[in-house]
């Protein structure tokens, strides 16, 4: 290895990959067990909390799949104030002015 050679690390795909159960990501997953869990405990049906949390899985999985971090994603989403929309740009008002001359 030279001197100006880059420098190589060994990357291994365990480390890249994200944590998940069922398919879904572990923060999802939880929120959709809990959910299925408070409508079990406060509607006393059985089969609405296993429908909701087979329903809050699914959609868990399909946002892990799109983006991994899109909890904390949302999550921030709020703190941070809009800079440019460009879905509602409108042209800035211009106005031409005369200078005035002394002689």
């Amino acid at each position: 290895m030279a001197a100006g050679d880059p420098r190589r690390n060994k990357v291994h795909k365990a480390m890249n990959r994200p944590l998940t159960i069922l398919g879904a990501e572990r923060r999802l997953f939880f929120v959709a067990l809990i959910a299925g869990g408070a409508v079990f405990s406060l509607m006393h049906s059985l089969l609405g909390g296993i429908l909701l949390f087979v329903v809050g899985v699914v959609i868990a999985r399909i946002a892990t799949k799109h983006d991994v971090e899109i909890l904390r994603v949302l999550f921030n989403s709020g703190k941070f104030r809009r800079h440019y929309d460009p879905m509602q740009w409108e042209a800035p008002a211009t106005t031409v002015r005369k200078r005035h001359v002394q002689d």
